[in-house]
């Protein structure tokens, strides 16, 4: 029999949540350690789940012999440097999207696995959605080419709150976060770079410090062109939605859900073997262990969608 895979995860937020209901679908993969900052929600999740050990302290869990590998859902401006902690501690690493705030930090994520060759991978989630999957295998078959893809990611966050209604500890970003879903799949998608990228955005919250509203374009190499707007200003319909617009059909991607031009569901649930991105996500980063290959959406495979938004991010500061 083929030895467990032992987990720690950081994070017991609403992510956190996510990667745990998907692991627990998982076989041969054992979640033994969790860590977050409030000891006695920790111990709650812990106990929901079976997980023996809990912990605030990262380095706790990485001290720990059995943990093979770290799920980092913690918050954005910890991920870079909690990755390269997780690899220094000879631990494989898979961390929530984004890779990093900065290009900077970034790179030396891809440096730090380059020099272990560990497993470390991202998760741009968009690359496991059925849905997305489902478009990606017809434009591997030459069946469909994109030529425009149109993108709304629309969320209610006047206030700092995360997506299970509790207070963030951290501030979310419409940029170096929910564009980067978009950036990384438009690339992947088109199997061709990004070679032009612009972008504006609305006014700074008062309180919060970052823009509410942003709109961006995008146009890769093969000519294709991407139009992403963001809110969260916006009361309703919230989440991101895709709008596939080729040369043989439009395809309108709502999550792990699929649609064609005139609204009618296409089935996608042979796609893969679940429907859940993140479970397919999670899927991605254990074969990818066991098997000591790179994982789809590895952090050298998902590069160049911070290089694109550090640009953004400068065009932006002019």
């Amino acid at each position: 029999m083929t030895k467990p895979i032992k987990v720690a995860l950081a994070g017991a937020g609403a992510f956190g949540i996510k990667h745990l209901d998907g692991i627990k679908l998982i076989d041969g993969v054992e979640v033994v350690s969790i860590v977050s900052r409030d000891i006695e929600n920790t111990k709650k999740v812990a106990e929901k789940y079976g997980i023996a050990h809990a912990t605030t302290d990262l380095a706790e869990s990485l001290a720990m012999k059995e943990v093979d590998a770290v799920i980092l859902c913690t918050p954005t401006q910890m991920h870079a440097d909690q990755a390269m902690q997780c690899m220094k501690a000879g631990k494989h690493v898979q961390v929530e999207i984004p890779l990093a705030d900065s290009l900077k930090a970034a790179q030396d994520v891809v440096a730090m696995q380059k020099q272990t060759g560990l497993v470390a991978m991202c998760g741009h989630t968009r690359r496991f959605n059925p849905s997305h999957q489902f478009v990606h295998k017809k434009i591997a078959a030459g069946e469909f080419n994109i030529q425009q893809m149109d993108v709304q990611t629309y969320f209610f966050r006047r206030t700092n709150m995360n997506a299970l209604g509790q207070p963030r500890s951290w501030t979310d970003h419409l940029l170096w976060h929910h564009a980067a879903h978009t950036v990384d799949l438009f690339a992947y998608q088109c199997g061709s770079p990004i070679v032009k990228a612009n972008a504006v955005q609305g006014p700074i919250h008062p309180t919060l410090g970052i823009a509410m509203d942003m709109s961006i374009q995008l146009k890769a190499a093969n000519g294709a062109i991407c139009t992403l707007s963001l809110s969260f200003n916006n009361e309703g319909p919230l989440g991101t939605f895709f709008r596939y617009i080729g040369d043989t059909a439009t395809y309108i991607a709502r999550y792990d859900d699929l649609f064609n031009g005139k609204e009618e569901k296409i089935d996608v649930s042979k796609v893969d073997v679940s429907m859940n991105g993140i479970e397919l996500q999670d899927r991605e980063f254990f074969a990818a262990i066991r098997e000591g290959r790179e994982p789809n959406s590895s952090v050298a495979k998902v590069l160049p969608c911070y290089q694109v938004l550090h640009d953004l991010e400068q065009q932006l500061a002019d």
